[in-house]
């Protein structure tokens, strides 16, 4: 994956709710924005493209990600700098209903470096979207993070929910790599 003007890099859904003290708070967010956040500097020093994703909770009954709350903000660690594309989204699949194809078609991009959360959800949807409308996909593992699921009565823990979702994307929808990864085959 060399630097290519036509890389992008999707950071999906990195909100105050899924961090420390937020309605959905998630194993190591923090861990895994710390590694996005090298991501989006790394983008940044190549001047290649950056869309933010941000989820609004729409539904009825939803807990987190509401209109108006300090929860559905994009967390400061990784917050858009000017001129950073936001893009809305109201469904697990980023390009559901949102402009996120048409900003990706406009700039040119045919490379997607993927990372956020919740790796069995948005970044699952999105990625496995990505690769059906003809993208390359790089999925940044340690810049993804989970939750603990409960299915059947059973806990599956969030490193397994992770684990199993990298696996299963890894063959055919995207190269699954790590952050040093990734940077190191930018260079």
């Amino acid at each position: 994956m060399r630097k290519q003007m036509n890389d992008c890099l999707l950071l999906v859904d990195l909100q105050n709710d899924y961090f420390p003290g937020g309605n959905m708070e998630l194993v190591d967010t923090k861990k895994a924005a710390t590694n996005a956040q090298l991501l989006l500097q790394q983008f940044r020093k190549e001047n290649l493209p950056i869309v933010h994703i941000q989820h609004l909770s729409t539904r009825a009954g939803s807990t987190f990600f509401l209109p108006e709350t300090h929860g559905v903000a994009i967390n400061e660690m990784v917050c858009p700098h000017e001129g950073e594309k936001v893009v809305i989204k109201n469904f697990p699949n980023s390009f559901r209903e949102t402009e996120l194809l048409e900003t990706l078609k406009k700039a040119q991009v045919t490379n997607i470096v993927i990372c956020g959360a919740m790796s069995h959800m948005c970044i699952d949807a999105t990625t496995r979207a990505a690769f059906d409308l003809g993208f390359s996909c790089v999925v940044a593992e340690d810049a993804c993070a989970t939750k603990d699921l409960t299915f059947k009565g059973k806990t599956i823990k969030a490193r397994d929910v992770h684990a199993s979702f990298m696996a299963a994307l890894s063959a055919p929808y995207a190269a699954v790599l790590t952050t040093q990864e990734i940077i190191k085959k930018m260079a």
